[in-house]
């Protein structure tokens, strides 16, 4: 009997500190630091070991026992590949690796739709990024039998595995990535969303608020302004999604100091509603603060787009492109295909910014000058 009990522990004690899945984000406003994230079955330390070489030779670790691990590890060294190693309880995965902040060329992939496509990557893979962000909709919703909650987030997780535990993945909010029961055909009595994404924020660890968020990267002079727009329409309904945009929300006066602040180079903003819906609210305040910007990309449509407005691009992006074609009144370039984004910066010189299929044909490209 004392044999057999010693055996269902350390039975369960493997279990308990299974790792399933891997993961890797930024926490601060900068990347000075990079976030491991990984899950276990049950509860466990966390611990990662890291290092420019597999030798590894660096540790952070946290005692508490959870099953939704986050540990940040510093990343000073640019040009290099860096090395980890996670371990929760009894359980050690493989040495996996990332490439380290660059400091000729900063390439960043922006995908939106994902929760509604079965993409193939092979080409943004190919592009060897060093971030991945979204514009949106990364989940179709957060109640499907067997995703329910942050569940949703780890089968997305668990999609691209090699992708994921090697490049730093930056999402943005959209409708879907908080919907806790079905839509219907009229608002419910109870809340179809969840507004402040509380299954989000507690899979992703993000900078600030989780829900919206900054990210700068001074040596390309580039930042990424992150907000939660999508169906502002239902806003102050059953089926309101996000936090208010009016005049005195916190979320514009959050965004006016940030996209209003003396910053040289390039700002993108990236949100989740209809550009030309979003820029025309407020008497046209809100187009007027992205245009302090140098581009706005959303995940909004269906579909690929860039629309000019008074020399200003705006982008629409999905991986899955088939959906209905309803063109921004200032379209320059559209395209019902499935696609991604690309920006490429390098130190004082113009913005690239293009719009490629998931083959990997680049079906429309503009150089952006910073500001």
């Amino acid at each position: 009997m004392t044999r057999f009990l010693l055996f269902l522990l350390l039975c369960s004690t493997t279990q308990a500190a299974t790792i399933q899945r891997i993961w890797l984000s930024f926490q601060r406003v900068e990347p000075t630091h990079i976030t491991v994230n990984w899950e276990t079955a049950l509860p466990a330390d966390s611990e990662v070991s890291f290092g420019t070489s597999s030798a590894l030779g660096g540790k952070a670790a946290k005692a508490e026992q959870t099953t939704l691990h986050h540990v940040e590890i510093p990343i000073p060294e640019k040009d290099v590949m860096y090395h980890y190693q996670v371990r929760s309880g009894t359980e050690t995965s493989a040495i996996h690796h990332f490439k380290a902040m660059p400091s000729k060329e900063l390439r960043i992939a922006v995908v939106g739709d994902w929760g509604f496509a079965q993409p193939d990557l092979a080409a943004l893979i190919k592009d060897d990024v060093h971030v991945l962000m979204t514009a949106g909709d990364n989940v179709g919703s957060l109640h499907q039998p067997g995703r329910e909650g942050t569940k949703a987030f780890s089968a997305l997780i668990g999609s691209q595995p090699e992708l994921f535990r090697s490049t730093p993945f930056m999402p943005v909010l959209g409708n879907h990535d908080r919907e806790i029961r079905s839509r219907g055909p009229k608002p419910p009595p109870e809340a179809v969303y969840d507004v402040e994404a509380t299954a989000y924020r507690e899979f992703f660890a993000l900078p600030g608020n989780e829900w919206n968020w900054t990210f700068a990267f001074p040596e390309f002079a580039a930042r990424f302004i992150a907000l939660d727009l999508e169906h502002i329409s239902d806003m102050g309904t059953t089926w309101q999604t996000g936090h208010p945009f009016d005049a005195a929300s916190p979320q514009l006066a959050w965004y006016r100091q940030h996209i209003e602040a003396p910053q040289p180079g390039h700002t993108i903003s990236i949100q989740n509603e209809r550009n030309a819906t979003m820029r025309g609210q407020l008497k046209g305040e809100w187009g007027r603060l992205f245009q302090q910007g140098t581009a706005v990309i959303t995940g909004f449509g269906y579909f690929a787009e860039r629309a000019m407005v008074d020399g200003f691009p705006y982008y629409n992006t999905a991986l899955k492109g088939d959906g209905a074609r309803y063109p921004d009144p200032k379209s320059a370039f559209f395209a019902s295909e499935n696609t991604y984004m690309l920006l490429t910066f390098k130190p004082k010189s113009p913005m690239q910014i293009e719009i490629k299929s998931l083959t990997g044909k680049v079906l429309d490209t503009q150089s952006v000058p910073g500001k």
